[in-house]
């Protein structure tokens, strides 16, 4: 699984045409693999669908069969409370450390929520949160979050 306490993030690039989002759903929903978070970002000529899924690998392998490239990306689910500063806090301890963070999405999950964090460095990135006091999402926990 790569890294120790991180997770597999399921990426497709997209065609920015009609309907090439309904078919990477459509995939994904035929295989019983449920999108738990997911972030979209397109330019005018592709886009870049990055979800955290129930089964990483069964999800890239059905994409596979159905003729569409996928690619697992190891990432880090910080677990944020639902307190004021909270994330602002967990990212100064990421910058104190001096590591850069690529990207970032978030999803809500009952009393707390997540931060989908990709950096160059995710095992630093894990110690330097646990270190200061936060926690992140094992596998287990952020693939069956909000179930």
């Amino acid at each position: 699984m790569g890294v120790s306490n991180t997770i597999q993030q399921l990426s497709v690039f997209l065609e920015n045409r009609e309907g090439r989002l309904d078919e990477v759903l459509k995939v994904l929903a035929g295989n019983d693999v449920n999108i738990v978070a997911l972030s979209l970002a397109d330019t005018s000529d592709y886009g870049m669908l990055r979800m955290v899924v129930s089964d990483p690998h069964k999800g890239r392998l059905a994409l596979k069969e159905a003729g569409i490239t996928a690619m697992l990306t190891d990432v880090v689910a910080l677990r944020v409370p639902h307190a004021t500063g909270s994330l602002s806090e967990a990212m100064h301890q990421i910058v104190e450390g001096e590591v850069n963070v690529e990207y970032m999405y978030a999803f809500a999950n009952g009393s707390d929520a997540a931060a989908v964090l990709k950096s160059d460095d995710p095992a630093r990135v894990i110690d330097i949160l646990k270190g200061s006091g936060f926690s992140v999402y094992s596998a287990d926990e952020a693939y069956r979050a909000n179930q």
